[in-house]
């Protein structure tokens, strides 16, 4: 088993990097669809604006790449929202692979922007392979200002103030709204269960 990290310039690389070496997973930098050729998993990670790490998609290829792509693939955090069809950050056309806006998060007494900290997992799909050895309240880490609404290929969704999508799946194409990297046991098992999808 070996996962691609696709190269988005973002800055949570090195973190992905490292979760995939505690669980003892070979894995690859890719700048470009060639270079991940050999590998069984693509890992799309993200920590930035969704406008430069599109044009960096583009500019080597994975915009196409990844339409055409069978292979597990899995969003994290921006990564996740560039899987999606537009975003109002910067009013940008996302990858498209699944169907859905990313929307500005509103903030509201009591609350603070960006959604920074620790949050707690809601099952919309319990039963979901992505949910294995996952409880119904486990927390995870999120830092983001920018979130997708809950849709049919919701998992599970978490709140700050707005209800909003933490995982999502369309067939083998998933994605963390959190950072699984940076979520304890709990990340790590979900990051094992992509792994082991479809294994």
């Amino acid at each position: 088993m070996t996962v691609a990290i696709i190269h988005t310039g973002c800055a949570n690389i090195f973190s992905v990097e490292t979760a995939l070496d505690r669980l003892g997973v070979p894995h690859i930098l890719a700048e470009q669809p060639a270079e991940a050729s050999g590998a069984d998993r693509l890992i799309l990670p993200g920590v930035g604006a969704a406008r430069p790490a599109m044009e960096k998609l583009q500019s080597a290829g994975w915009d196409a790449a990844l339409v055409a792509e069978t292979r597990p693939l899995l969003g994290i955090c921006l990564g996740m929202q560039l899987l999606f069809e537009t975003s109002e950050e910067g009013g940008v056309e996302c990858l498209g692979l699944l169907p859905g806006h990313v929307m500005a998060m509103a903030a509201f007494d009591g609350g603070r922007l960006p959604h920074m900290g620790w949050n707690r997992l809601h099952f919309e799909i319990a039963d979901d392979p992505m949910l294995a050895g996952i409880d119904e309240g486990d927390h995870v880490y999120f830092v983001h200002g920018y979130a997708v609404p809950v849709t049919n290929h919701t998992v599970a969704s978490s709140a700050h103030d707005m209800r909003f999508s933490a995982m999502v799946r369309r067939g083998s194409v998933m994605g963390c709204q959190f950072h699984p990297e940076r979520s304890g046991k709990t990340g790590a098992r979900i990051l094992n269960n992509f792994l082991e999808f479809g294994a």
